[in-house]
């Protein structure tokens, strides 16, 4: 089915979006899903297509993001789930959130106000944080510390490892053990500049909940020094600062991130081959920022968040 025809069906199987005004697909983003923007009396829609092999995954984001509305955070409301008739084919509706991804409009504003939308994601991770992991949920150290042998072996068995990686690979060697006993709390697990809505120079929104886990809270921050940074260094250091109260963050913290970010580095050599090996160079260039970064971890606070701290 084409996404014409699919889009189609959809309309005219959802009784709510019968009649719609307007519907345009949206193509951005890594995931499977057919993505639609819905408008329909007055009101905008996200619709998400999914094949129904997915279905136990994404009842769980759906779930997810019903029960943040529970912690008061920035995100879409789930409005429906369900099938289409006779087929494979699975959806998801939720309200749309109004604005532009913080990628894009980020470096439009002042470092002040770019501050300020970080102190405000960095708000919404920590209420996201409140949510504690189900007794069935393993704990954190055994679930990352067999992820992070399978990668490891991977990563050592592949033709694209990091020139130097002796250092990174013995600085995880050494920290390991500071998983132990960790928080085992909900994680949104990619957040960062692409899933984050901005407009008029406040955030109004988290999106893109598909990647959901639960572990240690500081493993979310990896994002930020991998991807965030890059775009705004004032509004990273907002985020780090806005989760911790507007306080700097603890020895503890900055180990554990550094810990969770050189594990990375292996992890992220694994995926883009296994998902796009056309961008490895893309990912070797930001791989070798962040160990640019960390002066291949003889420092665990960046020099972006130290260079940034001072402005």
């Amino acid at each position: 089915m084409n996404n014409k025809g699919l889009s189609e069906r959809l309309i005219n199987e959802i009784s709510l979006l019968r009649g719609s005004s307007r519907i345009s697909q949206i193509n951005k983003g890594y995931s499977n899903d057919q993505k639609f923007m819905v408008e329909n009396d007055g009101q905008t829609y996200l619709l998400r297509s999914f094949s129904l092999d997915e279905l136990s995954a994404k009842r769980a984001e759906y779930d997810a993001i019903f029960q943040m509305q529970s912690y008061d955070v920035l995100c879409s409301k789930p409005v429906e789930m369900g099938a289409l008739p006779n087929s494979n084919i699975g959806y998801m509706l939720l309200t749309y959130i109004e604005g532009d991804e913080a990628t894009e409009i980020l470096p439009a504003y002042s470092p002040a106000i770019q501050h300020t939308i970080g102190l405000e994601a960095g708000r919404e991770l920590a209420k996201m944080h409140r949510w504690q992991a189900p007794a069935a949920i393993a704990p954190w150290h055994e679930r990352k510390l067999a992820k992070h042998k399978r990668y490891l072996e991977q990563y050592l068995n592949s033709k694209a490892r990091i020139v130097g990686d002796e250092q990174f690979l013995a600085f995880i060697d050494r920290h390991l053990q500071l998983m132990e006993g960790r928080p085992n709390v909900f994680q949104h697990d990619d957040f960062h500049v692409g899933n984050l809505i901005v407009k008029d120079g406040r955030l109004t929104g988290v999106i893109d909940f598909n990647r959901l886990d639960w572990g240690d809270p500081v493993h979310e921050f990896l994002k930020a020094g991998m991807f965030s940074s890059e775009v705004s260094i004032p509004f990273t250091v907002g985020q780090i600062n806005g989760y911790h109260d507007n306080h700097e963050p603890d020895e503890q913290f900055w180990t554990l991130y550094s810990l969770y970010l050189a594990m990375t580095i292996l992890s992220s050599i694994v995926w883009i081959l296994q998902v796009r090996p056309s961008e490895l160079g893309i990912m070797t260039q930001k791989l070798e920022r962040v160990l640019h970064d960390h002066d291949h971890f003889n420092n665990i606070i960046p020099r972006w968040y130290l260079e940034g701290r001072q402005q």
